[in-house]
């Protein structure tokens, strides 16, 4: 497409496009923004490098000559990123058919971009929302990401750390994660270690030995209420040479009986502030079910179901063109998709977000068009600026926290999107004009 456009010479016609999504996911109520602070990176150094080059040159097409044009390859030689984006600030809880981010330049730049940014918006805005519900079935409690293992490629697993702690995880087991994005990292061994001694007995206190501040027993590879016995002999000997068992896993079987159980066994031996770990394909229902059930559980270890958006593997967001001009001296063209489904017509013009609250909680969002002289502010905020950065990105804690808050002021019913008068005559206007094209 951008090759199309440079052979039209229309690649330097100015474009504004919106990135949205059409449903909540998980048959949610809204969807946490995420993935802006890998696009500001990636935008930093937007570039095509010579090998780059070399590689689109040995493209061909069916007739086995090559794909593109050396004036086309040299263009790109030279390209930098000179558009202007605007988005919501990572965390900021969103609904259907606002737009994450908007991009406003030249055409063949924002066509270039299009799928690098639905790809990191996609996946991290489906796992931050993923994580939030299951952080509020938790309810106070500690969540572990627990998902590399499972998640799609390292990369996959990477983002979806991130992700997760944004939408409200407490620390992961990706070490890795935790040394690019500062995420604290936890863990416990698995079976094997267990497996790999002669008696469970002596695993654990082989553990104890190499590790004796940081004790977690995971106590269901052979009979876990015996395992809840040996974890806390165990850890008696711990207390005696000065340190203190965290607590136990519990990794399968009846969860919420079996930590019925282990905190009798526990209290009982005067182990009141070890914690109780579950894991084992835990997700937002499952964990409310446990806790509705009376499960003494502290700390829920969620993995698979997070970092995969099991029920749910794509958030669906698009991107969409929605105005279009040959240069800065004439006014833009707006543009829309028509469909005979209502829920795929796009909204046209450079759209922003005005956010109602009311008593302190959101009430309704209102999209309008800041091309018909309306004020350009709202909860999209310039991130760059002709291709230079003007946007000062805060940690990934404070994201988390700015997200925590956000998050507590979304309603339960379904929240009203609308658009301004302006902007629904426009749209309407457009649809008719276009149907009478038909």
């Amino acid at each position: 497409m951008s090759y199309g456009y440079f052979k039209e010479q229309t690649h330097h016609h100015e474009a504004i496009f919106h990135l949205f999504f059409r449903k909540n996911p998980f048959a949610g109520n809204y969807a946490i923004a995420c993935g802006l602070g890998p696009i500001i990176d990636i935008l930093q150094n937007f570039t095509f490098s010579q090998v780059d080059i070399e590689y689109l040159k040995s493209l061909t097409g069916n007739d086995q000559r090559q794909l593109f044009s050396a004036d086309f390859l040299k263009y790109l030689e030279k390209l930098e990123f000179t558009c202007d984006l605007d988005a919501v600030v990572e965390g900021t809880p969103l609904f259907p058919h606002e737009p994450i981010l908007r991009i406003r330049g030249p055409i063949i730049q924002c066509q270039i971009l299009e799928t690098i940014l639905l790809n990191i918006i996609n996946f991290q805005t489906l796992i931050a929302t993923k994580a939030a519900r299951i952080k509020a079935a938790a309810g106070g409690d500690p969540v572990m990401e627990f998902g590399l293992r499972r998640a799609q490629g390292i990369d996959g697993a990477l983002s979806a750390s991130r992700a997760a702690f944004i939408g409200g995880t407490d620390s992961t087991s990706n070490v890795l994660a935790g040394k690019q994005f500062g995420i604290p990292v936890k863990g416990t061994h698995a079976h094997s270690w267990v497996m790999s001694f002669p008696t469970e007995l002596e695993s654990f206190q082989a553990y104890a030995k190499a590790m004796p501040n940081n004790c977690i027993f995971l106590v269901d590879t052979y009979d876990t209420i015996e395992g809840i016995k040996k974890a806390i002999l165990v850890a008696e000997n711990l207390r005696e040479q000065g340190h203190e068992m965290l607590g136990i896993r519990l990794d399968s079987g009846d969860m919420t009986a079996l930590s019925i159980a282990a905190r009798e066994l526990l209290d009982g031996a005067g182990f009141a502030q070890a914690n109780i770990v579950a894991s084992n394909d835990l997700d937002e229902y499952a964990i409310a079910k446990m806790k509705k059930n009376g499960a003494k559980i502290d700390i829920w270890g969620v993995g698979t179901k997070l970092v995969t958006a099991y029920d749910q593997p794509a958030l669906g967001g698009v991107y969409k063109l929605a105005a279009l001009r040959q240069s800065e001296r004439e006014d833009f063209k707006y543009t829309l998709k028509l469909s005979e489904d209502v829920i795929k017509i796009s909204n046209p013009g450079s759209l922003q977000i005005k956010r109602i609250m009311e008593k302190g909680m959101f009430s309704k969002d209102i999209l309008f068009n800041t091309l018909d002289g309306a004020t350009a502010e709202g909860l999209l905020i310039p991130i760059f600026r002709r291709g230079k950065q003007v946007y000062h990105a805060p940690s990934l804690r404070e994201i988390q926290a700015f997200a925590k808050r956000e998050i507590e002021k979304v309603p339960n019913e379904t929240y009203p999107v609308e658009l301004d008068p302006l902007l629904l005559k426009l749209k309407l206007s457009l649809m008719n004009g276009a149907k009478e094209q038909k």
